[in-house]
């Protein structure tokens, strides 16, 4: 995890006027108009459809692309909200806009708003209705300009949160009072593959056939080595300017692979950040006509996961003594194993195999500077006597919201019997 400042809580977001400033990702950069080249102009090939741009008076001219970029804020003081929701999968996101009359600053300022579950497998169609309740706001990089991306949770018409609603516990979890107190940090590792659309392979790889072995890909650069990096840096600039607590980026061990992190953030403000940056990765491959997955082995074989590794720490594991505050939380985590692996990803099984640079996914360990157990402890953290602890165990198409929340539940209010907590301090080979 690298070396970042500590967070701050975006519990609201200022959006000025003066933000119209700076530019928005927009078509000149990741072309997100594909026309069929059945008309005359200069065109530039992107697998088998060609971005169209008109020739006229000397130079290249894209009226959608003039529209997609027209600054409209002179004119109005609407903005446009897009909002954003988890779907039936609960890996899916999905999102719609609508005119908001003035700039807001928090979402309270926000309505609630509505769409069809049956159509994300969320509700029946005899009573679809599913509520929209907004909770974060971040500015859009696309539009540019005031207009914002929030994110939501889901809700029935009578206030109940739906099943695919994780966020709702997890805030419950965060606002306890011992929670609170505590003051959780979480810097969540996103790993994702880049795949070439058409066929599910990853970018980079002849079709149908191997690159050659892992080694040479990791942070690499050149053109045999590193595939997919517009993508990544684009992805870096969009959530930075979106005000996503985004602390790096670079390229994984299999080739077409990446990674991204965002943290250290307070709560539930991890899970918020990682789904808005998800989607704003989906729209940079949408528009770049790259697939991309959260499939936690997209490639059978001698070949790397994908993970979402979280580092996690609580106040007492920073202060003074932390390390023992720690290994408490090791022992609390080794008995609850089962548990947590329930809920760390669909697919999981296939990654946790014990090898590249995994443990077993039916035995929990732990160990210093160890990427083969399943809670690893940095060396500072040993040196220094505090810090924080990495659960390697997530997949990478974890939900954020329960990973964060079973973490703090677990370490925080959750209790063993001193019985059990005795046998597995021996077995774990802990003193607390």
């Amino acid at each position: 995890m690298a070396q970042i400042p500590a967070p701050s809580m975006q519990w609201k977001m200022n959006v000025t006027r003066s933000s119209m400033i700076a530019s928005p990702m927009n078509a000149n950069r990741l072309s997100c108009m594909f026309f069929r080249d059945n008309r005359k102009g200069t065109a530039k090939s992107n697998s088998k459809l060609r971005v169209l741009t008109i020739k006229a008076d000397g130079s290249t001219i894209n009226r959608v692309e003039q529209l997609l970029n027209l600054d409209v804020t002179p004119y109005t003081d609407k903005i446009i909200a897009e909002y954003v929701w988890i779907g039936g999968t609960g890996i899916d996101v999905r999102s719609k806009s609508r005119t908001i009359s003035k700039p807001v600053e928090h979402p309270s300022e926000l309505p609630k708003w509505n769409y069809d579950g049956s159509s994300t497998g969320q509700a029946p169609g005899e009573d679809s209705e599913v509520i929209l309740y907004p909770q974060a706001i971040f500015k859009d990089p696309f539009r540019g300009g005031n207009n914002i991306l929030v994110m939501c949770d889901t809700y029935t018409p009578a206030g109940e949160p739906i099943p695919t609603n994780k966020r709702h516990k997890a805030a419950q979890i965060f606002s306890d009072p011992k929670v609170e107190k505590e003051v959780p940090w979480f810097g969540i590792e996103q790993e994702y593959t880049l795949m070439q659309p058409n066929v599910k392979w990853p970018l980079g790889w002849p079709v149908g056939a191997y690159p050659g072995p892992q080694g040479p890909y990791y942070c690499a650069a050149g053109a045999d080595k590193s595939f997919g990096r517009d993508i990544s840096d684009a992805h870096y600039k969009a959530c930075l300017y979106a005000g996503i607590n985004i602390s790096g980026t670079n390229g994984e061990v299999m080739p077409g692979q990446w990674e991204y992190q965002v943290g250290p953030s307070v709560g539930i403000e991890a899970g918020d950040h990682i789904w808005i940056s998800r989607y704003i990765l989906e729209r940079i491959t949408e528009q770049a006509g790259v697939v991309l997955t959260l499939d936690p082995k997209p490639i059978e074989g001698d070949w790397n996961g994908a993970g979402c590794h979280t580092n996690y720490s609580t106040l007492s594991m920073r202060e003074e003594g932390g390390f023992e505050v720690i290994k408490k939380a090791i022992l609390n985590l080794s008995l609850r194993h089962k548990v947590h692996i329930s809920a760390y990803g669909e697919g999981n099984e296939r990654r946790l195999t014990g090898k590249h640079e995994t443990a077993s996914i039916d035995t929990f360990s732990w160990g210093v500077a160890n990427r083969g157990c399943s809670i690893r402890v940095g060396r500072d953290t040993e040196k220094n006597g505090k810090g924080y602890l990495e659960d390697r165990r997530p997949a990478s198409n974890m939900d954020p919201y329960i990973v964060t929340g079973l973490l703090a539940e677990t370490t925080i209010l959750w209790e063993p019997t001193l019985e059990a907590e005795a046998l597995a301090a021996q077995k774990l080979a802990l003193k607390v």
